[in-house]
């Protein structure tokens, strides 16, 4: 068999056979294929899409093309969440506790950041001592006792997809949704949980720009999933809006307590209580409005931060700047971005301020760049939120001071103001189940 010739069969449209799928795949893996011939197959696939065939075989053959985990050893059914990434998204700092409060069992796997959009693994790290590398037998200790253990991903999980995504990244085929479906679900395949939330963003944070894209694409990662034994929900959520009002890895904990101890609400509250609804319903096939409502009250009698300080304590991190916050380090300097208009702010652009926070120390560029867990971005205006001249808009917190003005630049570039109010667009766009 040759790539050349599966890459010319592609090319033209046809579909590709199990056999042709795997050799493609394995010499992703092994590093026998080149990267220009893994960069025209993927562009093929780029232009003339998959079919479900195609996709199913796809993201099996990356699943399997590294280790597949399996929890026999954990009490009770496994659960997992996924989110294909926005601006302020810590929602996984509060919903595993949740879940695992109510009697859950989570094992989340996440990554690091990588441009505009935040990553778990790094804001965890935020927390002092902390470690997001455990053991085998550690974490399935810490799943039966505690209910959960948020860690990073295992080095040889889907290595043909860490291979395939950086060509992608650097070809323009990264917004393919059978590529971004296969690259997701052969990562959760993989991590062997029994039943998989995704969160889907949608909007200019986002991938996928439109509620369309965002549902052709959760509808195929939720067949594929269904299609591997798995039980499966999406939530199809706006990032047109960063999530929360923190961005960046200090603020964005605190904001994860602020919402796990009462202190906040709104549309981060929100999600994270339907989140947790959908992977307590597939847990334990209870009715889901029972479910919004015990992640409520886990939330109100104070059980879901009591486990969120169980599952640091128990992975080494120092618990006492989640009771006390002012524990967390500050940056050196704080500037206030402010309105030099009346009006409402009509539109944010998410990914300027994602990358703006980039600017600032938050983020990285660059793999294995270090980051500045003190910098970040503090909203004071979301959209919608009526401003007069010399409204703070936003706070910039950074120890690097001559990154202010180009923060600043990207940051109020993606922002409208006007005499006109904006329409309110729905948090949640649409759920599959």
């Amino acid at each position: 068999m040759r790539i050349i010739d599966i890459i010319e069969k592609k090319r033209d449209g046809y579909e590709l056979t199990e056999d042709e799928i795997s050799f493609f795949v394995k010499g992703a893996a092994d590093n026998s294929l080149p990267d220009y011939q893994l960069s025209a197959l993927l562009m093929a696939i780029y232009i003339n899409g998959m079919t479900d065939i195609e996709l199913d075989i796809l993201t099996d053959e990356m699943a399997r093309s590294g280790d597949m985990k399996k929890w026999e050893m954990i009490e009770g059914r496994t659960c997992d969440k996924h989110s294909t990434g926005g601006v302020g998204d810590k929602t996984t700092l509060i919903v595993v506790p949740i879940v695992a409060s109510l009697g859950g069992k989570v094992v989340k796997m996440s990554g690091r950041g990588l441009g505009h959009t935040g990553g778990t693994v790094d804001k965890l790290e935020s927390i002092k001592g902390f470690s997001t590398m455990l053991s085998a037998d550690q974490l399935l200790e810490n799943v039966n006792r505690i209910g959960a253990v948020m860690i990073g991903q295992s080095g040889n999980l889907a290595p043909a997809d860490k291979r395939l995504y950086s060509i992608r990244d650097v070809t323009g085929t990264v917004s393919s949704i059978p590529l971004i479906a296969s690259s997701i679900m052969s990562k959760k395949l993989a991590s062997g949980s029994d039943c998989i939330v995704l969160d889907v963003k949608c909007g200019s944070g986002a991938f996928m720009k439109t509620p369309e894209k965002a549902n052709a694409l959760a509808e195929k990662m939720v067949r594929i999933g269904r299609n591997a034994g798995r039980r499966m929900s999406a939530v199809i959520s706006n990032m047109d809006i960063p999530l929360g009002y923190a961005v960046g890895n200090n603020s964005e904990v605190i904001e994860s307590v602020n919402i796990l101890t009462g202190k906040q609400k709104g549309d981060l509250y929100d999600l994270c209580i339907e989140l947790a609804a959908h992977m307590l319903m597939l847990s334990f096939d209870k009715p889901l409005d029972e479910c919004r409502d015990n992640a409520r009250k886990a939330i109100e009698d104070g059980k879901a931060f009591k486990k969120l300080k169980e599952i640091v304590s128990a992975q080494s991190g120092d618990i006492s700047c989640l009771d006390d916050t002012s524990k967390f380090g500050r940056a050196k300097y704080v500037h206030e971005i402010r309105s030099f208009h009346s009006g409402y702010i009509y539109s944010m652009n998410c990914e300027g301020i994602g990358s703006a926070s980039v600017i600032l120390g938050a983020g990285r560029s660059r793999i294995n760049m270090p980051i500045d867990h003190s910098a970040g971005i503090i909203l004071c205006k979301k959209t919608g939120d009526h401003v007069d001249i010399g409204d703070v808009i936003a706070e910039l917190h950074t120890n690097d001071r001559k990154s202010i003005g180009d923060a600043e630049k990207v940051f109020m570039d993606g922002i409208v103001i006007s005499n006109e109010k904006p329409v309110s667009r729905p948090l949640i766009y649409n759920i599959i189940e």
